[in-house]
């Protein structure tokens, strides 16, 4: 027997440990099963190349509750240890690890929150254990050695009567953790962080039911046996080969990923590179709407199918976290603080690639089958329009595939929309003038309008719209994007030829006060125009600029904050060639104040702004005038 102290300076380690290294204590359990898995490995390792002469057979890591004894062991089958090498790896290296990272870190080390980055894995069984044993025998053939220790720099170091290969690890529950002597706990554990290790995890026992034999009656029971309990995937889908699985084995293992979901994904996007870093994963399109909050968190990072986390801010780009699936990649360390992972330049890498592969995809789905592309286009317009908006290589990309839907359903890319629209949808200064909608039935009077004139109106309904048109603006030459209802319709494509007024320019101010009277408690802007004598006589516009930058801050538009408080601002547009308005010039005293109204009111109803007592004064009005 050998008992000793760890060689460190600093006397209480332990403390240090518990209360610096590890901010979240639930993780001792990934960080030990990580280890069983990577001694598991280790053994196929020097067994594929022969030097380690044994068999590999199927081995397996155990984890074990003794609820009576208050203990949690954690058992391999893989590499295991000699007497010294628990000597080297174990008082030594991880310890030493240990002190480098307190002597750095000390101040911000529960802010980092970096572990097993300096191989100090194991030592996170003391968070939830008092004393900790290790009994391990190596595939070498040397006895097996018993290392304990109880929380202190003090260890003892024996030989132990251990016959089978491997590392069998004792945690002594400490009395303020005994949650994880909980069956329950240990499982929800393991189905967070294990669940699709590369070896098999057994955690208790489970009934199977067999299949009933050919003369059993139809009241018999079905026989049942009891089976290891194996809790996770050791080959989930992401490590295979594409060419290897079909259509229903990306469904399969969605269902897997998220058993509450009912929804088929629309389709999956496998990720498999392996220069210049290591990424594997299936990224799945569900189906989206217009929601954008409630999809995040929904795709899970491992490193090396070990679960890490599922907020993957900073390594998959923004637009793509409200898709779904899992990332796996050995380039990123188990645990590290949100400053580095931004920082670091294997992420950033990784982000851009995995943008890359996402807009190829697309572009691939897009020409192979434009039909079906189409039809999911509602689906999937979010993650592309945000991603056009906020990533340059995606907009570039985006520009084959990019769909821009009219209030027809029908569906042109960038470069069809300006062939199909350029000659008449041009104004007189050359600028292409794109008609949008964002509510068909709301705007419909104005779609109509649009149409008779010959022009395509688009029909951009989704959150971001108001963002991604500033940016189509800005980055396509001669182009405005203006919403259909935004002024009368030979206002908002200006061409050369002006209609010739009815009224005199007196005329046109006469009317315009008497309007500006009969309204005033309104904030609207009243202004007489020359038009087609067929069009409305009273039209309600809202100022393309203002309602833009106000949806903008409205969806966080950033410095956007001052148009957000402003009021609604509108205008009423007065066709002074219409026949009611040279009527209501005619008219005198309580007539022209009521057919003003009307004519407003009617006007105010078409772009569903008459609500409370001005709708049903409005009603009362109406019905008096058909007595």
């Amino acid at each position: 027997m050998s008992t000793g102290k760890i060689n460190v300076s600093v006397e209480n380690i332990f403390p240090l440990i518990k209360k610096f290294l590890y901010s979240d204590h639930e993780i001792f359990l990934r960080e030990l099963i990580s280890n069983a898995t990577d001694a598991t490995l280790k053994l196929k390792h020097l067994t594929s190349i022969g030097e380690a002469n044994v068999e590999y057979e199927n081995p397996r890591i155990e984890v074990k509750i003794d609820k009576e004894g208050k203990k949690l062991h954690i058992i391999d089958q893989g590499i295991g240890m000699t007497k010294e090498e628990v000597e080297k790896y174990i008082n030594q290296l991880a310890f030493s690890g240990a002190e480098e990272f307190l002597n750095k870190y000390e101040e911000g080390a529960k802010d980092t929150g970096i572990i097993g980055h300096f191989g100090l894995g194991f030592y996170s069984a003391f968070m939830v254990a008092s004393k900790v044993e290790i009994i391990t025998k190596s595939y070498k053939d040397e006895p097996a050695a018993h290392w304990t220790c109880d929380g202190s720099p003090e260890f003892t170091l024996v030989e132990a009567d251990k016959k089978e290969r491997g590392t069998e690890i004792i945690l002594h529950i400490a009395e303020d953790s005994t949650e994880f002597l909980e069956e329950s706990r240990i499982s929800q554990l393991l189905a967070k962080y294990n669940k699709f290790m590369p070896v098999p995890i057994k955690f208790g026992m489970k009934t199977e039911t067999l299949p009933k034999p050919e003369d059993a009656k139809e009241d018999d029971p079905a026989p049942t046996q009891e089976v290891d309990n194996i809790i996770n995937n050791p080959d989930p889908a992401w490590t295979k080969q594409p060419a290897d699985l079909e259509d229903e084995d990306y469904k399969n293992f969605y269902r897997e990923l998220y058993p509450s979901q009912f929804e088929e994904p629309l389709f999956n996007i496998h990720l498999n590179v392996d220069y210049p870093f290591n990424l594997t994963g299936i990224l799945y399109f569900p189906k989206l709407g217009q929601d954008m909050n409630m999809q995040k968190d929904k795709i899970q990072l491992y490193q090396n199918q070990v679960f890490v986390t599922d907020n993957v801010e900073g390594i998959v780009p923004d637009f793509l976290t409200m898709l779904r699936g899992v990332i796996d990649s050995p380039d990123i360390p188990l645990n590290v603080s949100r400053s580095y992972l931004q920082a670091d330049g294997a992420v950033k890498k990784i982000s851009g690639y995995i943008t890359r592969k996402v807009a190829d995809k697309l572009k691939s789905l897009f020409n192979a089958d434009r039909e079906d592309f189409e039809k999911k286009w509602d689906d999937i317009k979010l993650v592309i329009e945000y991603g056009m908006l906020s990533e340059d290589k995606f907009f570039e990309k985006a520009e084959k595939f990019a769909l821009y839907p009219t209030v027809d359903k029908t569906y042109f890319t960038w470069e069809e929309l300006e062939a199909k629209i350029k000659d008449s949808q041009t104004d007189k200064d050359g600028k292409m003038v794109i008609l949008y909608a964002s509510d068909k039935d709301a705007q419909h009077s104005y779609i109509e309008s649009a149409k008779a004139k010959g022009y395509e109106v688009l029909l951009l309904d989704s959150p971001i719209v108001p963002h991604l048109i500033q940016k189509l603006e800005t980055s396509k030459e001669n182009v405005s994007f203006v919403r259909v209802d935004g002024d009368h319709i030979d206002n908002l494509i200006k061409k050369e030829e002006e209609q010739i007024s009815k009224l005199s320019d007196e005329d046109k101010e006469t009317v315009k006060t008497a309007i500006t009277e009969a309204i005033a408690t309104q904030s609207y802007t009243v202004q007489v125009e020359a038009m087609d004598s067929n069009a409305a006589p009273f039209i309600i516009t809202q100022p393309e600029f203002m309602r833009r930058m106000k949806e903008m801050q409205q969806t966080g538009g950033g410095g956007m904050n001052m148009f957000g408080n402003m009021p609604e601002m509108y205008n009423l547009v007065v066709n002074g060639n219409h026949a009611l308005v040279t009527d209501i010039l005619s008219a005198e005293g309580e007539e022209k104040t009521r057919l003003i109204k009307q004519s407003f009111d009617l006007a105010k109803l078409s772009q569903n702004l008459l609500k409370g007592e001005e709708l049903t004064n409005f009603i009362k009005r109406s019905y008096e005038m058909i007595k």
